[in-house]
């Protein structure tokens, strides 16, 4: 059985939404693995929706481990966290240190981590862009996308190291981002500066919210597919390197089938 951890800052309803996810396809037995312990940023009292994301990690019989980043800083007087970044993480493992999972998964985890926790643990990072895609946060990407006049874009399960966004690829899908559905909403802003586009539509934008939206429903069933094929030892993480079940190295495993059929049996369902 996968034994997992789970990172996560618990910000909003799609923290929860993913958890409860993976959570649901382990009670079901649909994943043989464990989540051994869910581990919060935030401490219990300081952001609303952080403190229901701990109630939901609490309802699943999961121990939760808290250790508030901000008040972490503060302590230290330090004005920004990359200044106490080693020091925190450091505290964090030290608090986890009962726990021994084959990985641990970041979902909406809000910080970077440390070199010490990238080796500590084997860290599955979802980060919303195609192989060879750009680094950064998801709005960024999907504004690169845009400017590019981008065909596709995806998904992918990364291996985190302290190249950030940058580190070994586990596994991917990818998506089109032209045809019937896609291509309407490229022709509202056809001969548009895309800095002019940018300034007067910002997120609101429907092909912004478009792309936006296909990533998202992908994200959960990839990470499902990938913990699933870790299970099954088809992909292995050994020595910082992604290996096939003949122990091969491999640049990152294709789920497109996997996922694509997932949503064809789940139409309603964006998780």
């Amino acid at each position: 059985m996968l034994r997992l951890g789970w990172f996560s800052t618990g910000r909003g309803e799609g923290s929860r939404a993913l958890l409860s996810f993976i959570q649901g396809h382990i009670a079901s037995g649909a994943l043989p693995a464990c989540i051994e312990f869910v581990f919060c940023n935030r401490e219990p009292g300081e952001v609303e929706g952080s403190d229901q994301f701990h109630a939901l990690a609490r309802s699943y019989g999961i121990p939760l481990v808290t250790l508030s980043s901000e008040r972490f800083r503060k302590e230290r007087k330090a004005r920004r966290f990359d200044e106490v970044r080693e020091q925190y993480d450091a505290q964090a493992i030290q608090l986890l240190s009962r726990f021994d999972p084959d990985a641990v998964v970041l979902a909406g985890y809000m910080l970077f981590t440390a070199a010490e926790m990238c080796s500590r643990y084997n860290l599955l990072n979802l980060h919303p862009a195609a192989p060879g895609g750009p680094a950064g946060a998801w709005q960024q990407i999907v504004w690169h996308l845009i400017e590019r006049k981008a065909t596709a874009s995806g998904i992918q399960v990364q291996l985190a190291t302290m190249d950030w966004d940058r580190g070994p690829l586990i596994s991917y899908c990818t998506f089109p981002i032209t045809g019937p559905t896609f291509d309407p909403l490229w022709r509202q802003i056809e001969g548009k500066p895309f800095e002019e586009v940018k300034a007067t539509q910002w997120e609101e934008m429907p092909l912004f919210q478009r792309i936006r939206r296909e990533g998202q429903r992908r994200e959960a069933p990839l990470l499902l597919e990938t913990l699933r094929a870790v299970a099954e030892d088809r992909i292995k993480v050994s020595g910082r390197q992604v290996l096939d079940r003949e122990g091969r190295p491999i640049a990152g495993y294709c789920l497109n089938d996997q996922v694509e059929a997932w949503l064809k049996t789940h139409p309603d369902q964006d998780a």
